[in-house]
């Protein structure tokens, strides 16, 4: 056995990638890196299937690599899938670049044929080389720990089991074995930022360290074990900071600001909910300041309220509600509502006390009624109440965050408002002695 087929298995073993009851779809494009995976995993012993992608970019080349790849999947006796794209039509019908446009196509297809044939696994060609390449593009473009972290062996169903060769290993194991394999010219442009760190940076950098593609790896390899040591520390510092109320996230500030490292603490903490690098000076602005400072991201809006800051999908409490309803049918699958009901007073009636539930006396309620937003200058009569209160001072009295004021629904009853929705009735509308009917509530 050859050291780089030795090497190849030790890989998987030491990784776990897979076993020899797993089957394993490899994507091959006909490049010298997929090549000499696929004549690796064959010379194993493995259970494979060649799947190739002709995304058409490249004209009578691109077919030529798809002929390769069919010739070697038979010359290996091991089922052969295709597909052709018209990658540059989805580029610009989504907006990407062409070399997204092809990765995400690719992978898509990659997973949909696995799955539907009961392939176990999809393995993919990128090398050391590739993985070192990785970590300069996100080191340049500003990264956290999983960032610099690069590529794993194992996530989501994909190996990656070439990642202990350098692309010279891979070339002399072509030679070597005479694998046959096509060259892509567009690797060799230098337009391309991964080719300009390949063909540019990278050789610089060997001036000064001539085993820099090692070295580089070695780093991200320790900069994975960093980084699930303090994705263990996060995962204590969230349950000290943070609380969850639905889709809406606490994090209390005086706790997170009294730890070190607060600014890398807050950008990791809050990635999730959209925020970057240049965001994270502005939150801690807010978190020094006073109550009602804000800050939007592409999916949450985050807001200070009193010692707290307040995470919500954006998509919460910023639209305009104005939903007239005409009876208990549209009531029942109104904005904010589970369910309404008409119910007769009978001597056996309980009544819950619950903000949830609301029990107004039927014969008051005027239709259509509407559910909107609260606005300013709105009132009612609190139930038990003799006088109106603006719903403002409502919400100071009963301690509102300023997410739960911009989330509050109102149901209105000719021009009054019946109930704040999952809060309170108002005192008019308030079943009495002479009730007869009933009308039932209950908010989302």
């Amino acid at each position: 056995m050859n050291n780089m087929l030795n090497d190849f298995i030790n890989f998987i073993e030491e990784n776990r990638l897979c076993n020899k009851n797993d089957r394993i779809l490899l994507g091959v494009s006909g490049g010298i890196d997929s090549m000499a995976m696929a004549r690796l995993f064959v010379s194993a012993g493995y259970d494979i299937a060649i799947a190739h992608c002709n995304f058409c970019l490249r004209g009578n080349e691109s077919d030529e690599d798809e002929m390769l790849v069919c010739k070697t999947a038979s010359e290996y006796n091991v089922p052969f899938f295709t597909r052709r794209f018209e990658t540059s039509s989805h580029a610009r019908e989504y907006g990407i670049s062409i070399q997204m446009a092809a990765r995400d196509l690719r992978y898509e297809w990659f997973e949909s044929t696995r799955s539907e044939n009961n392939f176990d696994l999809i393995a993919i060609a990128h090398n050391l080389n590739d993985n070192v390449e990785t970590f300069l593009i996100n080191l340049i473009r500003g990264t956290g720990l999983k960032g610099l972290s690069g590529m794993k062996p194992f996530s989501n169903r994909i190996i990656r089991p070439l990642l202990f060769a350098t692309r010279q290993r891979i070339e002399e194991y072509c030679k070597q074995e005479k694998i046959p394999f096509r060259e892509d010219k567009s690797n060799a442009e230098v337009k391309y930022t991964r080719n300009k760190i390949r063909h540019i940076l990278i050789p610089m950098m060997k001036e000064i360290n001539p085993s820099i593609e090692t070295t580089l790896n070695e780093t991200a390899k320790r900069l994975t074990e960093t980084g699930e040591i303090a994705a263990r520390y996060l995962t204590m510092v969230e349950k000290d900071v943070f609380t969850e109320d639905g889709e809406t996230i606490i994090l209390k500030i005086d706790p997170l600001m009294s730890m070190a490292g607060n600014s890398t603490l807050i950008f990791e903490l809050l990635k999730p909910y959209g925020v970057t690098g240049p965001l994270v000076n502005d939150l801690i602005n807010i978190m020094r300041g006073t109550s009602g400072g804000r800050v939007i991201t592409d999916s949450h809006s985050i807001i200070r309220d009193r010692e707290e800051l307040i995470i919500s999908p954006l998509w919460k409490g910023l639209s305009e509600i104005h939903c007239e309803i005409n009876n208990t049918d549209e009531l029942s699958i109104a904005k904010g509502i589970e369910f309404a009901e008409v119910i007769p007073v009978t001597s056996g009636l309980i009544i819950n006390d619950t903000s949830k539930i609301a029990f107004l006396d039927f014969e008051k309620i005027s239709f259509p009624l509407l559910i909107r937003n609260w606005r300013k200058g709105d009132s009612f009569i609190p139930l038990g109440m003799s006088h109106s209160k603006k719903l403002s001072d409502y919400f100071i009295d009963n301690k509102f965050s300023l997410i739960k004021k911009e989330n509050t629904l109102i149901l209105e009853s000719g021009d009054k408002i019946a109930w704040i929705i999952g809060e309170r009735i108002d005192e008019r509308f308030k079943i009495t002695s002479s009730t007869t009917k009933i009308l039932k509530i209950k908010a989302k």
